[in-house]
């Protein structure tokens, strides 16, 4: 039941987004989505966006018919319709940063108010560590900052897309080993729409997710994350959905490190993130989504594998994992070692 009830969701969302994806792109040419070539962007034509409508809209599909529907699914559907308006103006019109902040907060509180939140944690030294009040703030922060990690690094074609689908496949896994069967079977559906989109996203990209997709991809992860974690929100499975997600959330971390040391708003984009970097190595895009793709499997596998170890092996491990990501990260110029330099981007 559980494989088949897996396959039907993933089939209706994947089938579905093939079909949108063209419609989302007439749509996006008619109302003058494009992505406009720049000094900062790798695409030298403009290029549709908004092809993320087409995954949000089977991603719904999918779980109207699937899911049993209760308050918690209707208050997800609604906070992604609000963070999807938002999107398809910033797509359009480009919304100042701070309008488009306060629509990613308006979107997570929707489900957040309807009890998608972690209540607690278990202390290790015994006995658990109730959050209270704070526990709303934290999950907001949480949804609020996967939307932006997810955001910031669609910068190659296919790599937020693929992230994603990767992100939710681990997300979902860890979701049912808690028993919590929606969040399996949601994630599933992201997945579906995901890589059906990489179709039309994958290099060389015929449309864009834009923010209308790289915010609702964000919003669905930070979301099912923390429902992963719920049922069973011990110290270190609080961790899982950092090391699942940690390439974009380091490098949405690091990017904050880079430009406040270079004395750069942080909102400015710039050419340092984790890619462009990769790019710089000499890697042609294909190969440099690829090998994040890799990475991005890895962590993954090591955030399911931390779950089978006991508390001080698991510390151990992650600290190891974090002090390998940083150092990395240094070392290809990441943290900034040739911010304010001419870039050159070398495509194969």
């Amino acid at each position: 039941m559980l494989i088949i009830k897996t396959i039907e969701i993933f089939a209706i969302a994947f089938i579905l987004t093939l079909i949108l994806t063209p419609v989302a792109k007439k749509v996006a040419v008619k109302l003058g989505a494009l992505d406009i070539p720049d000094a900062r962007k790798i695409h030298k034509a403009p290029i549709p966006r908004m092809g993320g409508l087409a995954i949000f809209l089977s991603f719904t599909i999918s779980i109207l018919l699937m899911l049993p529907i209760d308050q918690k699914i209707l208050a997800i559907l609604a906070g992604s319709i609000i963070l999807i308006l938002f999107g398809i103006l910033d797509d359009i019109f480009s919304l100042n940063p701070k309008i488009k902040l306060l629509g990613q907060i308006f979107a997570a509180i929707i489900p957040v108010a309807f009890g998608i939140k972690v209540n607690y944690i278990t202390n290790p030294f015994g006995g658990l560590i109730w959050l209270g009040d704070a526990s709303y703030l934290l999950t907001i922060f949480w949804i609020v900052a996967i939307i932006n990690a997810i955001n910031l690094i669609d910068g190659l074609d296919g790599l937020a897309s693929g992230t994603a689908a990767i992100s939710a496949v681990f997300i979902g896994i860890a979701a049912l080993t808690r028993g919590n069967a929606t969040a399996f079977y949601a994630a599933a559906a992201l997945v579906g729409g995901s890589l059906a989109f990489l179709r039309y996203n994958f290099n060389p990209a015929k449309i864009f997710l834009g923010d209308t997709g790289s915010m609702f991809l964000g919003y669905c992860l930070g979301i099912l994350s923390v429902m992963g974690t719920a049922k069973s929100p011990t110290l270190i499975s609080i961790f899982i959905p950092v090391l699942v997600m940690a390439i974009p959330i380091f490098d949405t971390l690091f990017a904050i490190i880079r430009r406040f040391f270079a004395g750069r708003p942080i909102f400015k984009p710039d050419k340092g993130h984790l890619h462009h970097c990769i790019l710089e190595l000499g890697y042609s895009q294909r190969k440099t989504v690829l090998i994040i793709y890799l990475l991005n499997i890895f962590l993954g596998i090591v955030a399911l594998y931390v779950n089978l170890l006991t508390f001080t092996q698991a510390v151990l491990l992650i600290v190891v994992i974090l002090l390998a990501i940083t150092y990395g990260a240094q070392k290809i110029g990441v943290l900034g070692e040739n911010l304010g330099k001419e870039k050159t981007i070398i495509n194969n």
